[in-house]
């Protein structure tokens, strides 16, 4: 997380410095506790350049199991319509099988719904290094086309796979949403988290 990005993000529970609410870290403090002053996070100020939210969705086989696709989609629907009340970009890109590929933007979601997002199905293996190459190039391309843009990276995976990809360089923040579930797991979107500086939250935290 570079020092640039860091100064746009602080804790003030007074929200004095803040200019508005950044609800995805304030969602992520509180976790599943009552909502309260010393929960919030605010964006101190907004980037010249605007916001892009790339999301990187898991389609693979495993995250078939436990209703985690649904959740997934769900959140994402969430997290599209807050993107575009700020009137931010967003990108989504859906990996499974044996390649990942780009289903929406960037562009400021006019429109993002229920409809839209159920063809989006789900099996085969966990190609995140696949996932994630894509979404190096399509915040490798924003970088150049917008460089003064904040770059925000959601991947939202449970982590069944033994890809070791690399944390793409124009990703100015990473959360990984981790939907990793029963007794036995592989711990392996915490390791990347910690790996590249990450924040990893669980669904749950997002759900407000």
């Amino acid at each position: 997380m570079g020092a640039n990005s860091r100064s746009h993000l602080r804790s003030d529970p007074r929200g004095k410095s803040g200019t508005c609410i950044a609800w995805p870290l304030t969602l992520a403090a509180k976790r599943a506790a009552p909502l309260r002053a010393e929960h919030l996070r605010f964006v101190r100020e907004a980037p010249r350049g605007g916001v892009l939210h790339c999301f990187v969705l898991d389609c693979s086989g495993s995250m078939l199991a436990g209703q985690r696709l649904p959740l997934a989609k769900g959140l994402l629907i969430a997290l599209f319509d807050r993107a575009s009340a700020a009137r931010a970009e967003a990108a989504l890109i859906c990996f499974g099988g044996t390649d990942a590929d780009v289903r929406f933007g960037p562009a400021v979601p006019r429109w993002w719904n229920e409809r839209w997002l159920r063809p989006v199905g789900g099996g085969g293996g966990t190609p995140l290094m696949s996932g994630i190459r894509r979404a190096a190039q399509l915040l490798a391309q924003s970088a150049r086309v917008k460089p003064a843009q904040q770059r925000w990276l959601w991947i939202f995976t449970d982590g069944r796979t033994r890809d070791e990809p690399t944390r793409p360089l124009d990703a100015d923040e990473v959360i990984f949403v981790d939907f990793e579930q029963g007794p036995i797991r592989l711990g392996r979107c915490e390791a990347l988290a910690d790996a590249w500086g990450a924040r990893r939250v669980r669904p749950e935290e997002l759900i407000g």
